[in-house]
């Protein structure tokens, strides 16, 4: 007999159960600690279980153990002098939970101890040297004092947390006492557990740990340093744990995971795992003297906490809704945003489609209706076209648009007539390639025959839209690929301006670039606009348009306001 286990449990008694057994009929004795929470009559029938093995399967002294505090130590405490007290053969003691569970056979483990019977197999790193530490205490966690429970007292455990950090309180370490922290599951020899519960500081050790923030990371792993002999700073029981710092959580389908990783031990194991329990039973997936390899699974694990932590760009559902700002990537694939062109450009969707192989829909975002492709509804993943319904979260439905609309680059028509809710996300979407014509809302207005008079609050109301939506878009959080043109310089090169657009949008696209769709006629529109400042609105976001003759269009045309660097 060379190996004894000592085993806290506090839940899933039927598991725990079967775990003890396991170790217990391998050859292990077995020292279990249950929770003092639990009831005295169910603890009762639980001992009572293993009366049939009495003599290999002791019970000792409870305490309640609560996570962070002092109780998980002197339960390990009670268990480990029970072990060392009752077993004189043991040489090696092994620390586990009711929810971890032997991968491999127990034989196997008993031989690696075997044949290193002098160290101690403990996870134990200095303080000062990783940057382990998750939820913002590190050195503070023995410098300061936590008589609160951060579970139950959340409240008291700040306040009295950030009053000691004001009062610049510091605890005094014990003499020779360097902190070292590490995972609390350790195989400890006989001699380096003996030295550490009969340490002539104990009392004064105790005392001290007891009011350290997650004892059981750091206790043992401190006063290891102290009297061991040899040390590999490695567990035995592989854990994973998340970015939040919380254990994963094993299920059946992680089972040839588990037996890639080669380790002697895993935790925590789903209590109703029952492929992994019926694999315990067996024996355990034999791997001679092979070395437990936890490195072979990391990459898994890397990748999977990525997925859960970032998602996939776009994707948003139930399960996974982040902070705003905590996304990966906004939305899912470029997409074009087309300002003014769909008002002054007869057919101009259809063109564009055809131009850009893209799948063009109106406007998006009009007050009335959602404006689709050919004007279908429901869209893709069942998209409304409730205008009241998209405007209780516009913007998932955006990236719930771009999400479904993948496999073929998605363009909407946009303008200040349309709701403005998405007006800051398309700016600072770096898939948005974004292309304005400034003050083309003016010409469904020249077009409606209206008398000016009558148009003139509706336009001044249009133009603050407009100019709010162009300052997100000229804005240092912009980073979409936006180019604004006035209507004015539109007017003097109108191909040059299309083309560059569908180059942004559709840069893949092959085939020579169709003749643009005809303008829609505006003889009279300087006179509508010199109206219009007459009246006292001034149309500045149009440009300077004269008062004559409509302009006619030139080969070439100022270059259009380029916001941001271009991407592809």
């Amino acid at each position: 007999m060379s190996l004894g286990v000592v085993i806290l449990v506090h839940n899933a008694l039927g598991r725990a159960e079967e775990v003890i057994r396991h170790w217990a009929l391998s050859g292990c004795p077995v020292v279990v600690h249950v929770d003092s929470a639990m009831r005295r009559s169910r603890f009762e029938r639980f001992r009572a279980g293993f009366d049939d093995i009495s003599d290999r399967v002791l019970f000792c002294d409870r305490h309640r153990c609560e996570w962070g505090g002092w109780g998980m130590v002197a339960a390990t405490q009670s268990g480990a002098r029970l072990m060392l007290d009752s077993f004189a053969s043991v040489e090696h003691v092994y620390l586990a939970s009711g929810s971890c569970v032997p991968l491999r056979p127990v034989a196997e483990l008993t031989a690696y101890l075997a044949a290193r019977r002098d160290t101690d197999f403990i996870e134990s790193a200095c303080v000062a040297d990783v940057p382990w530490t998750v939820g913002g205490l590190s050195e503070e966690r023995f410098t300061l004092r936590f008589p609160f429970s951060w579970k139950r007292q959340r409240w008291a455990f700040d306040r009295y947390v950030a009053l000691q950090r004001r009062l610049a309180v510091r605890r005094r370490l014990p003499e020779g006492l360097v902190p070292h922290m590490g995972s609390q599951w350790w195989c400890l020899t006989r001699a380096t557990l003996e030295a550490i519960l009969s340490d002539p500081q104990r009392p004064a050790l105790d005392l001290y740990f007891a009011r350290v923030w997650i004892p059981d990371e750091s206790y043992f792993q401190s006063l290891a340093r102290r009297w061991s002999t040899r040390i590999e700073s490695r567990s035995l029981t592989m854990a994973k744990f998340d970015f939040q710092g919380k254990p994963h959580l094993f299920y059946d389908d992680h089972l040839p995971l588990l037996r890639r990783s080669e380790c002697f031990v895993a935790r925590k194991i789903w209590p109703r795992a029952q492929a992994i329990y019926d694999e315990m039973a067996a024996g355990g997936h034999p791997a001679g003297m092979a070395e437990p390899a936890p490195a072979r699974i990391d990459r898994v694990f890397a990748q999977a906490t990525e997925r859960r932590v970032h998602g996939r760009a776009g994707l948003y559902m139930q399960s996974r809704l982040p902070n705003e700002g905590w996304e990966n990537g906004f939305t899912a694939a470029p997409y074009g945003v087309l300002q003014g062109f769909a008002e002054l450009f007869e057919g101009f969707e259809g063109w564009f489609a055809r131009a850009s192989g893209a799948t063009v829909h109106g406007h998006l975002f009009a007050p009335e209706v959602v404006a689709f492709e050919g004007g279908g509804a429901p869209w893709r993943g069942v998209l409304s076209d409730s205008a009241a319904l998209r405007d209780h979260d516009a913007r998932r439905f955006l990236t719930n648009l771009i999400w479904n609309g993948r496999g073929a680059r998605q363009v909407f028509q946009f303008g200040p007539r349309d709701s403005q809710h998405v007006s800051w996300d398309i700016a600072k979407d770096p898939n948005a390639r974004i292309g304005v014509i400034s003050g083309a809302w003016t010409v469904p207005l020249f077009r409606s025959g209206r008398p000016v008079a009558e148009l003139r609050d509706t336009a001044a109301r249009l133009q603050k839209t407009e100019a709010d939506h162009l300052g997100a878009l000229r804005s240092p959080y912009a980073k979409a690929r936006i180019r604004i043109w006035t209507l004015a310089e539109l007017l003097e090169a109108p191909a040059e301006a299309l083309a560059q657009m569908l180059a942004d949008i559709a840069p893949h696209h092959i085939g020579a670039l169709p003749d643009p769709p005809p303008m829609l006629p505006l003889d009279g529109f300087g006179g509508f606009l010199q109206e219009m400042r007459n009246l006292g609105m001034h149309p500045y976001l149009t440009g300077d348009i004269p008062a004559g003759p409509a302009p006619r269009p030139r080969r070439s045309a100022p270059k259009p306001y380029l916001v941001s660097r271009p991407n592809a």
